[in-house]
């Protein structure tokens, strides 16, 4: 990842522990998979996933606290930057610099932008946390987005609950509202400025750019979804529920960008189509993410480990969280296996 600038950023906001490296050999890939940070993020998605069963993006009911509300707004003043930074004339339609104009601005502002979204108290963790979300917009030296960047945002997210300026009544939030609000970011400054796919398989990736959003969609339709899985292709199904499930919106925005037969350029999403149901689709997802994603050295090599998120190994005996969809129970009498695994994480 790169280094991200501090000229003009609070000395406040710089103070206490600057996360770093530690996956710098692939052998590290095992410390990795034995660290608090991996656990803790296979809790938190787990946790988030449960969390959003059955709920739609736009439900008018879902609590959005005054911090996360804050948080959102971050992606205003990153949206005014785009505006300020158009793409330049160049004879390469594919990784405009205009992009880079961007990316220092960013960098220049993103401690700024925290500084004045979160709570003055927790200042000691802004380093930690500007720097996981200033890794999650790509890199403008090779001027391409990938999961590794995705990775970088879910670890700032887990990170403001690991730092408790998020609660467990934030979950449902976090996910359809701010992560759907970076998602839908990260695919402007993908068409605005044509970012190469980092790392991508082709057609034998899930995706070209993004991961956990299909993981949290499946997981939205685990609990009384309108539709099968053998219709998210349809183009009705699509129309109409787009705005509503991050799984969809992705099908959506591939269409857009992508043509010919969907089998043929995303084979591996329309395989999904095939499978029975939507809990099985996200237990197979979250496997595929942790094969894929997670035990990829020349994604890892890149991730940043520091106070909230820490490499220490994991106590002994800890069991990776797993998480059962497809009922819900209410938090106060529930004794499942899959409560008792998201109380743990918010606690």
């Amino acid at each position: 990842m790169e280094e991200f600038r501090k000229a003009d950023i609070p000395f406040e906001a710089l103070s206490g522990h600057e996360p770093s490296k530690h996956v710098k050999v692939p052998q590290d890939i095992g410390k990795w998979q034995r660290s608090e940070a991996y656990y803790d993020l296979l809790g938190f998605i787990n946790a988030v996933s449960y969390a959003i069963q059955g709920k739609r993006i736009n439900d008018p009911d879902i609590y959005v606290s005054p911090t996360m509300n804050n948080v959102v707004g971050i992606f205003d003043k990153l949206n005014k930057l785009v505006d300020e930074s158009p793409p330049v004339d160049q004879p390469t339609r594919f990784g405009n610099k205009g992009y880079r104009v961007w990316a220092r601005k960013m960098h220049r502002d993103i401690f700024v932008f925290l500084k004045d979204a979160l709570p003055q108290e927790k200042c000691d963790l802004f380093s930690e946390l500007g720097a996981y979300l200033s890794e999650s917009f790509g890199n403008s030296v090779r001027i391409d987005y990938g999961t590794g960047h995705e990775l970088s945002f879910i670890f700032f997210l887990c990170a403001l609950f690991k730092a408790e300026i998020f609660s467990e009544e934030d979950s449902v939030a976090c996910a359809l509202r701010l992560f759907n609000s970076y998602l839908l970011f990260v695919r402007r400054l993908q068409k605005e400025y044509h970012l190469e796919p980092a790392g991508s398989q082709g057609v034998w990736s899930l995706d070209d750019f993004q991961f956990v959003p299909f993981i949290w969609g499946s997981a939205q339709l685990a609990f009384s979804s309108p539709f099968e899985p053998a219709r998210f292709l349809d183009e009705e199904i699509i129309n109409e529920y787009k705005d509503d499930y991050l799984f969809i919106g992705c099908i959506d925005y591939i269409n857009q960008v992508k043509t010919g037969h969907f089998a043929e350029h995303s084979n591996q999403l329309w395989s999904i189509s095939a499978v029975p149901s939507w809990t099985k689709i996200n237990s197979g997802l979250v496997k595929m993410y942790q094969k894929e994603i997670l035990s990829k050295y020349p994604i890892m090599q890149h991730a940043l480990f520091g106070k909230l998120l820490r490499f220490d190994p994991v106590t002994p005996g800890t069991a990776l969280p797993v998480a059962r969809l497809g009922f819900i129970h209410p938090t106060s009498t529930s004794s499942s296996s899959t409560s008792r695994m998201a109380r743990k994480f918010w606690n």
